[in-house]
């Protein structure tokens, strides 16, 4: 789902020092656990039901903005965070994109716990990319994406942990947000027309951070999930939320690390995206980590990044699993 054209960069542009500080405070790095003695959840994490939820979104179609796909998915996000219990609602907005067209926009929110004023925030993008343009057939490249990771991984993996609260019983509060209108981003063949900061990325991010669901709110921090279902997937540490909230990525990387997904959370240097933490951390003043891929090489992002190739037979429960099973943990030891 991410974002942007080359807009990863090295984080050898990150000082040093930064690092060592993430590494060195706590809980900052995946290999500094044996002294750690948080009992792990008992509350278990089911990939095949995130799996299910993920292949129920594509099953609609590609939901490009503007669509038929595009409006019943958005539906169908709202019933499943409703039948689960928990207090919804819906940012709609008519939002003008780089090319002129107005995108009929839903971010879809969900609360455990509204009455609760401590929360965190865990948020992802539900909607598919209109153009397929890092596909290896050029030819294909004006077809949209299907959108099974770029999208529909985190809510699958959000709908699972909003199923899994009652017997979790956090202390806090949790928001979950749906953002829409991520992915519409510039295409290559049209790039001289795009807005040169970079917001043609990210507009329902930038119209919640602007304009939040409810007016003064606050959580202790932001975890958005982007792109968590690949089966390249290895998720380093990234720039922007380095800068803004180092400590809550050490902390996730940790509970990753205890509850055996390592090997996914490589405590290393990512790279800097252009994502829908952006906004919440520049706008919204949340301090918020991108949990999104970083591979060395050509596909920054993936094998199946803006392709045709994005469906859920590409989707691996491995990497579901580890990546909810370390926000449940996470939420677990809240305080």
């Amino acid at each position: 789902m991410n974002k942007t054209f080359p807009l990863l960069l090295s984080l050898a542009l990150l000082a040093a020092t930064l690092l060592a500080a993430c590494k060195g405070q706590g809980k900052a790095s995946a290999t500094d656990t044996d002294t750690d003695t948080t009992a792990l959840t008992e509350v278990a994490f089911c990939a095949d039901s995130a799996l299910a939820t993920i292949k129920a979104q594509c099953d609609f179609g590609a939901r490009v903005p503007n669509s038929e796909a595009h409006r019943r998915c958005a539906d169908y996000i709202v019933a499943r965070f409703k039948a689960l219990g928990l207090d919804v609602c819906e940012q709609k907005a008519d939002l003008r994109a780089w090319d002129g067209n107005i995108l009929a926009s839903r971010n879809i929110i969900a609360s455990y716990r509204p009455d609760l004023a401590d929360r965190i925030l865990i948020c992802t993008h539900w909607e598919s990319r209109p153009w397929a343009d890092a596909d290896p057939d050029s030819t294909l490249h004006r077809q949209p994406v299907m959108a099974a990771n770029d999208g529909a991984s985190g809510v699958g993996v959000m709908i699972e942990i909003a199923r899994l609260l009652p017997a979790l019983q956090p202390k806090v509060g949790i928001d979950f947000i749906c953002f829409d209108s991520e992915d519409y981003g510039a295409p290559y063949w049209r790039d001289d027309e795009a807005p040169a900061d970079g917001t043609d990325w990210c507009m329902g991010s930038r119209y919640w951070a602007t304009h939040p669901h409810r007016e003064g709110y606050k959580a202790r921090y932001g975890i958005l999930l982007d792109m968590v279902g690949g089966e390249d997937a290895r998720f380093c540490y990234e720039g922007v939320s380095l800068r803004y909230a180092r400590d809550v990525m050490a902390r996730l990387w940790d509970c990753a690390a205890r509850t055996g997904a390592g090997h996914l959370f490589v405590a290393q240097d990512g790279g800097w995206a252009q994502d829908d933490h952006v906004p919440l951390n520049e706008i919204a003043g949340i301090p918020t980590i991108d949990v999104i891929p970083y591979l060395e090489g050509e596909r920054t992002f993936g094998a199946t990044w803006h392709t045709t190739y994005d469906t859920p037979e590409h989707i691996s429960t491995a990497t579901l699993q580890g990546v909810g099973q370390a926000l449940l943990q996470m939420i677990a030891e809240e305080e």
